[in-house]
């Protein structure tokens, strides 16, 4: 029997977010039939596999992970310029990395854009991962990152857009719905936008409910006005999963992820743009975003009929997935 490994940025994490790319990245692992008849060994991308004085031959766990079939590294941000950082996502480092060796990321980003990569992140990266196989990156910027330091990428995008077909796109509405689930960022704060964005929602839908993607999120919620007749729902993805499920809704926020799980349940879906994930995600895939720092720009959109049409890279995901079917 296979083992497989799958490096789960959903654990310990302090946002909901990276579970949904976790439940998406297992799904379409498992539909293509990569994970059929596998023992699945799971592990966190944001806390060490092992110790440094754990690492070598002696220790059975540690063996356990040479011999695995495949070892994937299951998207999110985490793909660092400079890995000595105290409090890397990808918590690794080259005396604790033999489980890692070999890896396959899949739908995997890197942040830090603008730094330059020293000489102790490249010598890392080409420890644990696979010269052989073709990794799948998030976007074009993180496959061109990967080529740079000499390994097979291929932009896949995240495996959160994998199922957004145009026959699945043509059916998620067009017209405003009649209720609205929103989220705001914790550690993307900016009090007199994201109060615009609540005043917004109050004139504009019958029923606004707030989802709690990261852990300060509430904290940063309770400063606002404007909410007493919000709907609090609660930090799971069963929760949020209930709630998107109810008829006549839709999603608009800052959080990217929690719409990619709006759109997975077939809801019209707005995000506003904080950061360069959610940017460079809608040049290559037309989602529908409104910077935040253009709030005005939100009601409009709001009241619109919206087509939802990504332009998925179907071709290279199915290169990708090709490399491991038996």
């Amino acid at each position: 029997m296979d083992t497989v490994v799958l490096f789960d940025p959903g654990i310990r994490s302090l946002n909901k977010g990276d579970e949904v790319i976790m439940a998406s990245a297992y799904r379409e692992l498992e539909q293509a039939g990569i994970l059929k008849d596998a023992f699945i060994l799971r592990a966190a991308t944001h806390a060490p596999v092992v110790t440094w004085y754990q690492n070598g031959n002696k220790n059975p766990h540690t063996r356990i992970y040479d011999g695995a079939a495949y070892k994937f590294i299951c998207g999110s941000n985490l793909m660092w310029k400079n890995m000595m950082l105290p409090l890397p996502s990808l918590n690794v480092n080259l005396w604790n990395c033999r489980p890692y060796r070999n890896s396959i990321l899949m739908g995997v980003g890197v942040g830090q854009a603008k730094r330059k990569t020293n000489a102790y992140t490249k010598s890392l990266y080409k420890k644990i991962l696979s010269k052989d196989y073709i990794h799948s990156a998030r976007d074009g910027a993180a496959a061109d990152f990967l080529e740079s330091m000499g390994f097979k990428a291929i932009d896949t995008g995240c495996p959160t857009m994998w199922r957004f077909t145009p026959e699945f796109c043509a059916e998620i509405p067009k017209k405003k719905s009649e209720n609205v689930i929103f989220t705001l960022t914790d550690y993307g704060k900016d009090k007199q936008q994201d109060q615009k964005l609540i005043d917004i929602l109050n004139r504009n839908y019958k029923k606004v409910s707030f989802w709690i993607q990261g852990i300060s999120d509430w904290k940063y919620f309770q400063e606002f006005s404007g909410t007493e007749n919000i709907t609090v729902i609660p930090p799971s993805l069963d929760a949020y999963s209930k709630a998107l499920s109810q008829p006549d809704t839709e999603y608009v926020g800052t959080r990217l992820h929690a719409g990619m799980f709006a759109m997975q349940h077939k809801k019209r879906t707005i995000i506003l743009a904080i950061d360069n994930r959610v940017r460079d995600m809608n040049d290559a895939y037309d989602l529908h975003v409104v910077e935040r720092d253009n709030i005005e720009e939100l009601e409009e959109m709001i009241n619109s009929e919206l087509k939802t049409d990504v332009r998925l890279k179907q071709e290279n995901i199915n290169k990708w997935l090709a490399q491991f079917r038996k």
